[in-house]
């Protein structure tokens, strides 16, 4: 019986950003989430209700963690070694990002949430470049 359980369980484990290898990606997820950021930091600085601070507080790192997330799905599941031909300073560019977002969790600072969406248009561009919205984007539908 033991035998049958092991040969039901799975071999190997696939991750996605969706659960499921869709080949869709694009850097406006994570962009929605910086400027979800920037926005709390601007309501957080505003205030002086600490309750209401206190929640600003914990759903901007939410937020930060997630255009992380965005970030390394795009890094590491769309662009490809071939791909740095048109974009040499990819790695730095993406580790620039996410370090970006990374200290977006830790501030109030508007500068900082600032930085992240310029590094973000950064990534937009180099996405563009490659031919993201043609290759991953439902018959290359752009917003």
């Amino acid at each position: 019986m033991s035998r049958l359980i092991d040969s039901l369980v799975p071999r190997h484990t696939l991750h996605a950003h969706c659960g499921l290898p869709c080949g869709i990606y694009d850097p406006e997820q994570a962009r929605i989430e910086a400027e979800s950021c920037y926005r709390i930091i601007e309501k957080f600085n505003a205030s002086d209700d600490a309750v209401f601070r206190s929640r600003a507080i914990d759903i901007k790192e939410q937020r930060a963690d997630l255009c992380q997330r965005h970030l390394d799905v795009l890094w590491h599941d769309y662009f490809k070694p071939s791909m740095l031909d048109k974009v040499p300073n990819l790695h730095q560019l993406f580790w620039d990002a996410t370090k970006q977002a990374g200290k977006v969790k830790e501030t109030t600072d508007l500068a900082e949430a600032q930085k992240l969406l310029d590094l973000i248009d950064q990534v937009d561009a180099a996405w563009k470049t490659t031919g993201g919205p043609e290759n991953t984007r439902l018959h290359g539908q752009q917003r």
